[in-house]
């Protein structure tokens, strides 16, 4: 086989699977953004996911790809439908698909700033336009030959063309949506709304961690020709800044909020990876990593700034992460910039190694232009769609969540729905408990009652209630099983006692914990002495400290036994 085709076989197997790295980032997107949100609203969050990829797809290709590689002028690459035209002149299907994938990444960013208010069909619109014109407009001035590649901008694999893009437009659709009903008290303060799994966040947080490889690797679109160098330098420098960034923002959450913060550091892992996507080819693994930590102040700071100072509410923290952090590593290029452009040569442009500013300046030009473009255009989008079929939910839907009202799902976990048990859960059982329940059994047969008298029912009865924080429940069983109490009602429940909880933060917002998760147990006592079972339960929980629980006694009247029909004393005892 001719070494030529060999290495145009392998560099496109390359972009091949690279694209199928950065498809799979849409896993990523889905996860992270559920996870930050509340359960109420997870099928929500998932739909809009999956249609930002299946709606912009088809348009990508019919009007899409034509606007953002065509060659009519430095502004606009003019009209092509179905990409034929295009795909004939210079490039090809692997280009096609590659340059899909990375359309759908844009689009996604906006789904977790306008979580959990916004109505499906207005996000459907928002994704088509998006796809359609916005993002290959301002992709063919930095990929597709216009006027900002020919200024000499460099975006290796989408700080600005993607990251950027999106996070504007997640800017200005949440600030134009407005804040979810409670996040502001009347003078303005920001109450912090935990998402309701950082399992699944932190699943989303690996997975695209792992997706970026092929996101900036396989930006390269080759391995021949010296470019196996470039994509090893490559996953180098995005590994280290995401790792840097990751470790910046947990020192700076454990020193602010005097815990690490664990949804703030996980968006300092995109951080870093978003910050170093523009020059991961061109800089050193010391500049990856200076950009890491620079990276993780930015989040950080520019999250609160976004949530506490402008009022923007922004459920994922997506403006700081895609919006902030990709404007500042497209500025790194001109600070650290140390390589050839996609190359193996050492060609200093950054500032800092010489260069001067132009490459500073070019970069600062370029980030200047995309982000009016993008504010300007998606400000007009999501006016005209707020004022014909409207943007925003009612507040009844939001209140109930949006699963029910746009989506039909009581629950998206279907473990939480409610429904009446059955046997083994078979339609025979169905059918055999349905029957059972038109025969009509006496009282007598339905319940042996069997009346007892023991020497012991005039015993007082007494009914002990503890409500302690959730892990004394195994010492407390413990210690009650040995005494005795062998009978007791666990619950889990949420409250507080008089000090109202302690402030604690979440992404940098002070959340309202004057409702703290406890167990409360109930036990009945007649034969144990309630001293006995009081001196027991203040012995296991007794740390000094607030939360160490209350204890609440009570007279009961009668126990009764359904089973035996037993009463009183009586009923409180073992029957062997």
């Amino acid at each position: 086989m001719d070494i030529n085709v060999l290495a145009s076989a392998m560099d496109v197997g390359w972009t091949l699977i690279a694209a199928a790295l950065v498809f799979f980032m849409q896993a990523g997107f889905a996860m992270v953004e559920t996870g930050f949100t509340r359960a109420k609203n997870a099928g929500n969050i998932i739909m809009k996911n999956l249609m930002d990829f299946s709606l912009g797809t088809p348009i990508f290709w019919i009007v899409g790809f034509g606007i953002m590689f065509g060659s009519m002028n430095g502004f606009f690459g003019g009209f092509d439908f179905l990409a034929d035209g295009v795909v004939g002149e210079g490039y090809d299907w692997t280009t096609l698909i590659f340059q899909t994938v990375f359309c759908a990444t844009a689009a996604t960013i906006v789904s977790g700033s306008m979580a959990e208010r916004t109505k499906f069909s207005a996000y459907c619109i928002y994704s088509m336009i998006i796809s359609a014109v916005v993002y290959p407009i301002s992709g063919h001035w930095i990929w597709g030959g216009g006027w900002l590649s020919e200024l000499g901008f460099h975006d290796f694999a989408g700080s600005t063309a993607v990251h950027m893009v999106g996070g504007v437009a997640a800017f200005i659709g949440a600030a134009i949506l407005g804040p979810r009903i409670g996040k502001y008290t009347k003078d303005g303060k920001a109450r912090a709304i935990p998402g309701h799994s950082l399992t699944l966040g932190a699943l989303g947080v690996f997975i695209l961690w792992f997706c970026w490889f092929g996101f900036n690797g396989g930006s390269t679109v080759a391995l021949s020709g010296g470019m196996d160098e470039v994509a090893a330098r490559v996953f180098v420098t995005t590994n280290m800044a995401a790792a840097v960034a990751t470790v910046t923002v947990m020192c700076i959450t454990w020193i602010r909020y005097k815990k690490p913060d664990v949804s703030m550091t996980l968006n300092g892992s995109l951080a870093g990876l978003v910050a170093i996507t523009a020059g991961c080819d061109t800089v050193t693994p010391f500049g990856a990593a200076v950009i890491g930590i620079i990276a993780g102040f930015v989040v950080v700071f520019g999250i609160e700034f976004v949530d506490q100072k402008l009022k923007v509410d922004d459920p994922v923290g997506a403006v700081g992460v895609h919006g902030l952090c990709g404007a500042t590593g497209t500025l790194m290029v001109g600070l650290f910039g140390y390589y050839a452009y996609g190359s193996t040569e050492i060609a200093p442009v950054g500032l800092f190694y010489g260069g001067g500013v132009h490459a500073l300046a070019v970069q600062a030009l370029g980030m200047v232009a995309v982000i009016a473009w993008v504010a300007v255009t998606m400000t007009i989008v999501f006016q005209i769609i707020k004022h014909t079929i409207g943007l925003r939910v009612s507040e009844a839907e939001e209140l109930m969540g949006l699963d029910k009202p746009e989506h039909g799902l009581s629950s998206a976990y279907a473990d939480f729905m409610p429904f009446v048990p059955n046997v083994l859960g078979t339609k025979a059982a169905e059918k055999e408990a349905s029957m059972l329940d038109t025969i009509p059994v006496a009282v007598e047969k339905a319940v042996p009652v069997t009346k007892v008298t023991a020497e012991g029912s005039d015993h007082k009865l007494t009914k002990i209630v503890i409500v302690t924080k959730q892990s004394k429940f195994e010492v407390l069983k413990e210690a009650l099983g040995a005494i005795g109490v062998s009978g007791m009602t666990v619950t889990n429940v949420i409250g507080c006692g008089v000090q109202k909880g302690a402030a604690e933060y979440y992404r940098g917002a002070e959340v309202d914990v004057t409702l703290l998760p406890k167990i409360k147990m109930e036990v009945v006592v007649s034969k144990i002495p309630v001293d006995t079972v009081v001196e027991t339960v203040k012995k296991v929980l007794y740390t000094g400290h607030i939360g160490d629980g209350k204890i609440f006694v009570y007279d009961v009247e009668n126990v009764i036994k359904v089973r035996t029909g037993a009463e009183g004393f009586d009923a409180l005892q073992d029957d062997e």
